[in-house]
């Protein structure tokens, strides 16, 4: 047995890490005759095609199709395909809206439909090459997601939820066991894309993050043993009064697991998720309402330890990004987003720098563009930033933690990291050529305390839905970006002078396209 006194979440973490040493030594060839197919297929069902409803001629279409075009125009920049290019194998490559590690696209995203005047009672599946819906089950299945979810208060007025799962080993096929990490992180590039694509079309996901995942799994017909879902999220249409609803709580503690087995390498991240799981005859707290955030200062509860009396601070407050008339940019940057694959290594100014931090981390700054003020997080206040400037103008060099309370940075340590950030990115280029580096991290025995060791989960899919907002800031402004999950976790702290209880969570690099 391990050691008693960790949890799962943080023996999972710590069994899961990058070491120099032991990366160099188990490090295989890919086996690419077995590399997995990133999308699902049904050999029984319905085929509802959305393509016609993405480009209408009609200048006054009816209300039927309107809601159609909603739908439809909401899949695809949530996840959608956006380009495709042919392969040394002769197959086609094809990108998505939302990011994804390795572009592997572990995730899959489900509808379930409680019957409404466009989708009859039932569960779908987006079918992501083609872009239609595929009706695989003609049921009435709401009451058993109400169950599922412990009765959250969403589900009573809504007729539509989107659920996100992740094919396992779609990404465990290149990253074994530490696959579970990226896996969430692309579900929360897809959360982030589902939120900011929700603004363009009138809804608004009500992100459900506890719930009973086999019940679920159950309810979708998956393998639990090769897909699990990681968030149910209830479609609110804000064109329908009695669907603008108040804030509920996204999640509530669990106990921590620190009773668990030994399991050998390549079991590790199917046993995690099945560990961390919600049994549906859990005692559960019943769901409350959240007040809205106004300003990040009243969602933030918890002690700002980083808040020291000395050392340089940065004001980083500044006017909004403008998204154009009907957030017109923002389809643009959905469609348009590509991660970077080389910088020129040329500095990005303080101006942008300012720019991508307020619209990552102040969206009440942007209410009056149509954004949602306060969109729902596991628990954002459990995920720190820390800004690594390598070349950005007006700005020293050296590390520095984002506060946005108050909308600054503070000195950690000043230094050119550009040697180093080459050496903890795996020897990737984009770590040393990048202008600036983002790391998200987290104290993760105080998350697993605060949430238990569900809360894993939510801190990386927290992580990837700040990323992709990152990753749409920096398309708007004409920056290149990109995400690192691969990093030599100890050796990040050390070098760049980071708390050790600060566990590495997401590395994004910001720079000017070489």
């Amino acid at each position: 047995m391990p050691d008693a006194l960790i949890s799962i979440a943080q023996h999972y973490h710590d069994r899961t890490k990058y070491d120099p040493q032991i990366l160099e030594t188990q490090a295989q060839p890919l086996d690419y005759s077995r590399q997995p197919q990133p999308f699902k297929t049904y050999r029984v069902g319905a085929e509802i095609d959305l393509k016609p409803y993405l480009d209408v001629d009609n200048p006054q279409p009816g209300e039927h199709q309107i809601d159609w075009m909603r739908l439809s125009r909401l899949l695809i920049n949530t996840y959608g395909l956006t380009a495709k290019f042919p392969t040394a194998t002769g197959q086609t490559f094809y990108l998505r809206s939302a990011p994804s590690a390795g572009g592997l696209y572990p995730a899959e995203v489900y509808l379930i439909s409680r019957g409404n005047r466009l989708l009859p009672a039932g569960l779908y599946n987006y079918q992501v090459r083609s872009h239609t819906l595929w009706r695989y089950w003609d049921d009435h299945c709401w009451q058993g997601l109400q169950q599922a979810c412990f009765w959250h208060p969403a589900l009573e007025a809504t007729h539509l939820a989107l659920v996100v799962t992740g094919v396992f080993y779609r990404s465990a096929w290149r990253y074994r066991d530490r696959a579970y990490r990226r896996i969430c992180l692309d579900a929360g590039h897809l959360l982030g894309n589902l939120e900011l694509a929700s603004t363009l079309v009138d809804f608004r996901p009500h992100l459900i993050a506890s719930f009973a995942d086999r019940a679920v799994a159950d309810l979708l017909y998956l393998d639990p043993v090769q897909e699990g879902a990681l968030a149910v999220l209830p479609l609110a249409d804000l064109l329908t009064v009695e669907q603008n609803l108040p804030y509920a709580q996204v999640a509530f503690a669990t106990p921590a697991q620190t009773n668990f087995d030994q399991v050998p390498d390549g079991e590790l991240l199917s046993y995690f998720h099945r560990v961390i799981d919600i049994a549906p005859t859990a005692k559960v707290p019943s769901w409350a309402m959240r007040p809205t955030r106004d300003t990040p200062q009243s969602s933030h509860t918890r002690p700002d330890k980083y808040n020291l009396p000395f050392g340089l601070r940065v004001p980083m407050a500044t006017t909004p990004i403008t998204w154009g008339a009907h957030l017109g940019q923002l389809e643009t940057a959905l469609v348009k987003r590509r991660s970077t694959r080389r910088y020129s290594g040329k500095p990005i100014t303080l101006a942008d720098l300012k720019h991508l931090l307020d619209f990552t981390y102040q969206p009440h700054h942007y209410r009056d563009q149509g954004f949602d003020p306060d969109p729902d997080y596991g628990d954002r206040t459990l995920v720190h930033t820390f800004i690594v400037a390598c070349g950005v103008t007006a700005l020293d060099e050296g590390c520095y933690y984002y506060s946005p309370g108050s909308e600054e940075l503070r000195q950690v340590r000043f230094k050119n990291f550009r040697r180093e950030l080459h050496y903890l990115c795996l020897g990737q280029e984009l770590g040393r050529d990048a202008a600036a580096v983002i790391i998200h991290t987290a104290d993760l025995k105080a998350a697993v305390e605060a949430y238990g060791d569900r809360v894993y989960r939510y801190l990386h899919m927290d992580a990837g839905h700040l990323g992709q907002r990152l990753n749409l800031a920096a398309t708007r402004l004409g920056l290149g970006v990109s995400g690192i999950g691969g990093f030599y976790d100890d050796q990040v702290n050390e070098v760049l002078g980071l708390p050790a209880d600060e566990a590495v969570i997401y590395i994004t690099t910001l720079g000017l396209p070489g």
